[in-house]
């Protein structure tokens, strides 16, 4: 499976999935659809990137005069902070340029900017991109890319996988604008989940479901079910689960759902065929939501939803009241499962010896016994139902 390459990589650090240009600009198209004037006046930081490779500075670059960006910054890493498997060599971009330097491009990073025409064609593009060997790798916690970071008005990129965690962090500890992809499952992280709660992260409008493709380095491995190689060589992986993390604002995060009560949802909706009424967790005062589309109209209190509610999430609409997890970060549970009961509930269920995690998410009561669900966020309605 794709996924399973995901995993493998984030083990291995071998994570260089480069996104593909179309999903680029069907994403940022979406903020500027919102706000015309998003991008105006802004400089933007491309961390983590490598337009040789990437996209993103290919579409920024384009796009420079549309936009009306005032300064386009992309940083790379050297070639040794990377996990090559064979013989790394230079495009001819790099080559063909005076600047290469053979021993640089091993050791170094580089920086790409653009600010204006330098070319004297009349238009600001990729042609006019300047570039320059960093002091360093390019590891974005250096200092050399902090002060860069600091310079920016927004963040854009594809950070690596195995680094979501930090890279976000890097950039919240300054409160810039950022817009990221990463993994679905990033969503129920400590680290990242106050954000959602607190409205000052949320998912991206363009990805809500399926996979992506993602272009990979030529020695990467192909031993996963979605991949392909394409006319001229390149390499391409299909991934689960990916969304886009952001901060900027879009049209999506401010359509309510529409909804029926519990009763039109018990009688009329398929998904819950032959059941007679909404499940009560046993350790949270919420009943269980299994589909974003079953959510009750007419229900006051705490609902616990899949995480791919937040692809649907309206803030005017629902609070998040917090997340079903172990430690209890938001003071909602109501039983804590001891040792014993945990196993008896494993036995139970499963007729063996072992532990059952009860405290790790919803627990509702089936057929007589004791059964998790699938993680959850737990939400209500923003206002009273009258």
């Amino acid at each position: 499976m794709a996924n399973s390459n995901l995993t493998n990589a984030k083990k291995e650090k071998n994570d260089e999935f480069y996104t593909q240009y179309h999903d680029i600009e069907k994403e940022i198209t979406a903020y500027l659809e919102y706000d015309s004037e998003v991008f105006r006046g802004k400089t933007i930081l491309l961390p983590c990137d490598d337009p040789e490779w990437s996209n993103f500075t290919k579409y920024f670059a384009q796009n420079f005069e549309r936009f009306g960006l005032k300064k386009l910054i992309s940083t790379s890493y050297a070639v040794n902070s990377k996990n090559y498997n064979t013989k790394y060599e230079p495009t001819l971009f790099e080559t063909s340029n005076p600047k290469y330097d053979k021993k640089k491009t091993v050791k170094n990073g580089k920086i790409f900017t653009l600010t204006h025409d330098k070319t004297g064609d009349g238009k600001v593009d990729f042609d006019d991109l300047d570039w320059n060997y960093l002091e360093g790798d390019g590891d974005f916690q250096s200092d050399e890319i902090k002060k860069l970071r600091d310079e920016a008005d927004i963040i854009i990129t594809n950070p690596p996988f195995s680094l979501f965690r930090v890279f976000l962090a890097w950039i919240v500890q300054v409160e810039k604008k950022f817009v990221i992809i990463g993994n679905m499952n990033a969503i129920t992280y400590k680290e990242i989940f106050p954000l959602i709660k607190e409205n000052k992260l949320w998912l991206g409008p363009s990805i809500s479901s399926g996979d992506r493709e993602f272009q990979v380095p030529d020695d990467y491995p192909l031993n996963a079910s979605g991949w392909r190689v394409d006319e001229i060589g390149r390499k391409f992986l299909r991934i689960k689960g990916v969304r886009w993390f952001s901060n900027l604002d879009h049209g999506r995060r401010h359509q309510p759902l529409q909804l029926m009560s519990m009763a039109d949802n018990l009688r009329f909706n398929k998904k819950l065929k032959d059941k007679d009424s909404y499940e009560k967790y046993e350790n949270y005062d919420a009943i269980e939501v299994s589909f974003t589309s079953t959510i009750p109209s007419d229900y006051d209190g705490v609902m616990g939803v899949p995480i791919s509610f937040l692809d649907k999430y309206s803030p005017e609409q629902f609070e998040i009241v917090g997340m079903c997890e172990n430690e209890d970060l938001y003071n909602l549970k109501i039983k804590v499962y001891p040792v014993e009961e945990r196993k008896q509930a494993y036995f139970d269920k499963f007729g063996r010896k072992g532990s059952y995690d009860l405290n790790a998410s919803g627990v509702v009561i089936r057929n007589g016994l004791l059964e998790k669900v699938y993680q959850r966020v737990l939400i209500k309605h923003k206002r009273k139902i009258k």
